[in-house]
């Protein structure tokens, strides 16, 4: 009994299994017939999506927005930048290259197909409503058409669109250039509805605020500026048609600092340190200080100008034009510096040359009368030694008379001679010596009386050949004593005359060689001129460079 009720139980078992299994195969292969014949549907009929596009658009009006009269349409942005710049100073615009990207949800265009997503040119955006969005701070924007509309239109089944465009806009960014060329800007970018109030229409960014907006870093093809990121945010516009949301996308520039360095930055410090040159020229070469002056002048002037070519007409200062005043200042100031070092200089000799001329007081000497030496000639014995002398020469004269006429002749007048050219040396520096000290002044005296009596003794011999016919051998004789006696002491009278003759400054009017020399003003400036534009550089790039300049936009 027991074996029996088994073998039925196992009977019963396996047709149950194959019915199962049988089960599961018949319906493998009805999905695999069903999607076979869907392909191929779709590969042999594509007018059954002609069939869908007709039907969404039977009764479709693009005129009205999706949920007018009930829910508030809802359009999601982000934006795509594959050019940015270049940026204006001249105009404030700046200039990019961007795919637009909007999503918005239409019920009305639903369907029911094979396909999750239609994908569709340009003609369709035509046939059905699309946002009127527009950018607010835009000056120029520009649809790309070659070499067809730059449009992408896609269809999801439950109603989502998706509408993307390729744009170059031209916008508006206000800057504020009190720390040009240390500057920094925040250029916005602003859209919105044109129509629809934020009651009918909103606008919501697609992904997170920060991932919204995408710049690669190849896309920026700046010369000056150098952007550094983008902030996004959002905001409320009231006017008398009613309150718009508006988007705002902030691009952060920040100014390269280069370009004006070489420019305009180097030529100015190059131009003052010119000018201070001046200030170790002498005073005298006024055509190289005053060439020195003008040229550095004109140069801080031409600079100014070029400057300003590049900026547009602000009211204000720029850092850079307080950069360039304060150096045309210290280059104007080197040049009314020498001004004043040349008046000084001439008041100061106009001065000295008023004044009478200071020579030292000459001490008066005691002239040796002529009429003394007359009568040391007339009378040669008055001097008791003198005349022992003389009658001692003449004595040896009288043994050779005709020698001594022809030897003391010819010596007589060359000793005569040279007793009176060391006379005539004697008399030409007694005016030195008689104002140096007593003691010279009577050597120079006692020098003077004889060689007045040397020069005085021939002349009166000469005087009277025919009173006397005999005097003339007593007189040669006599000149010839005097010329052996008082020879050597005269010598030794100019030889002391020369050891004591003093140097003597010349006395004579102030001249301008004598006015020579540094001027004070001159030694200041070299000094204050330097020390003071290091401060002011130090100073100006502390602080321009340390300021934050960046509008703090958007978060």
């Amino acid at each position: 009994m027991g074996s029996a009720k088994k073998k039925e139980k196992a009977t019963v078992m396996v047709p149950v299994f194959i019915r199962i299994l049988l089960y599961f195969f018949c319906l493998a292969t009805c999905v695999k017939k069903i999607s076979g014949q869907t392909k191929k549907d779709e590969r042999i009929y594509p007018e059954n999506f002609t069939r869908i596009l007709d039907r969404l658009l039977d009764g479709y009006d693009n005129r009205l927005r999706p949920g007018f009269g009930g829910r508030v349409t809802e359009v999601k942005t982000d934006i795509y930048v594959t050019s940015f710049g270049p940026v204006s100073d001249v105009e404030m615009e700046y200039t990019m290259d961007v795919f637009f990207r909007q999503q918005w949800v239409d019920r009305r265009l639903m369907y029911e197909g094979p396909i999750e997503i239609l994908r569709l040119n340009n003609l369709m955006v035509t046939k059905v409503w699309t946002p009127d969005t527009f950018f607010r701070n835009g000056k120029r924007s520009v649809a790309h058409n070659m070499t067809a509309p730059n449009k992408l239109f896609r269809i999801m089944k439950n109603g989502t669109i998706l509408y993307t465009m390729r744009l170059t806009i031209s916008a508006e960014c206000p800057m504020k250039l009190v720390n040009f060329p240390m500057d920094e800007h925040a250029c916005p970018l602003k859209f919105g509805s044109y129509a629809y109030p934020k009651t009918e229409m909103i606008y919501k960014w697609t992904k997170e605020p920060q991932q919204s907006v995408e710049v690669p870093p190849e896309s920026s093809s700046l010369v000056q500026y150098d952007l550094i990121g983008q902030t996004v945010s959002s905001e409320m516009i009231k006017s008398i048609t009613g309150e718009y949301v508006v988007m705002t996308v902030y691009f952060h520039l920040k100014r390269k600092m280069g370009y004006f360095m070489i420019q305009t930055y180097i030529p100015c410090i190059m131009t003052v340190i010119l000018s201070q040159v001046s200030f170790w020229i002498n005073k005298e070469s006024v055509p190289a200080r005053t060439v020195f002056g003008i040229t550095t002048v004109l140069t801080m002037t031409t600079l100014s100008i070029s400057a300003r070519h590049s900026l547009p007409k602000v009211s204000y200062a720029t850092a850079m034009d307080w950069f360039i005043a304060v150096c045309f200042a210290f280059v104007f100031s080197a040049l009314i510096e020498f001004a004043a070092v040349n008046y000084f200089t001439n008041a100061q000799m106009e001065r000295a040359k008023r004044k009478p001329a200071r020579c030292p007081p000459v001490p008066q000497t005691t002239p040796v009368k002529v009429k003394d030496t007359e009568e040391v000639l007339q009378n040669p014995d008055s001097n008791g030694n003198l005349r022992k002398r003389m009658k001692y020469i003449s004595h040896l004269e009288a043994s050779s008379h005709q020698r001594a006429m022809s030897t003391t002749n010819i010596s007589g007048l060359g000793r005569a001679r040279a007793l009176q050219s060391l006379a005539g040396g004697v008399n030409g520096s007694s005016s030195t010596l008689s104002r140096s000290s007593p003691k010279s002044e009577s050597l120079l005296s006692v020098a003077s009386s004889s060689a007045q009596l040397v020069k005085a003794a021939p002349q009166a011999a000469a005087s009277t050949p025919d009173v006397m016919p005999a005097t003339p051998c007593k007189q040669n004789a006599s000149s010839s004593s005097l010329q052996h006696l008082l020879g050597p002491k005269l010598e030794r009278i100019q030889m002391m005359g020369n050891k004591l003759e003093p140097k003597q400054t010349p006395c004579s009017q102030p001249s301008a060689a004598g006015m020579g020399g540094t001027s004070k003003i001159d030694k200041y400036a070299r000094i204050l001129f330097p020390v003071s534009f290091g401060a002011f550089n130090m100073v100006y790039w502390v602080v321009y460079l340390s300021r934050e300049t960046m509008l703090a936009k958007g978060g």
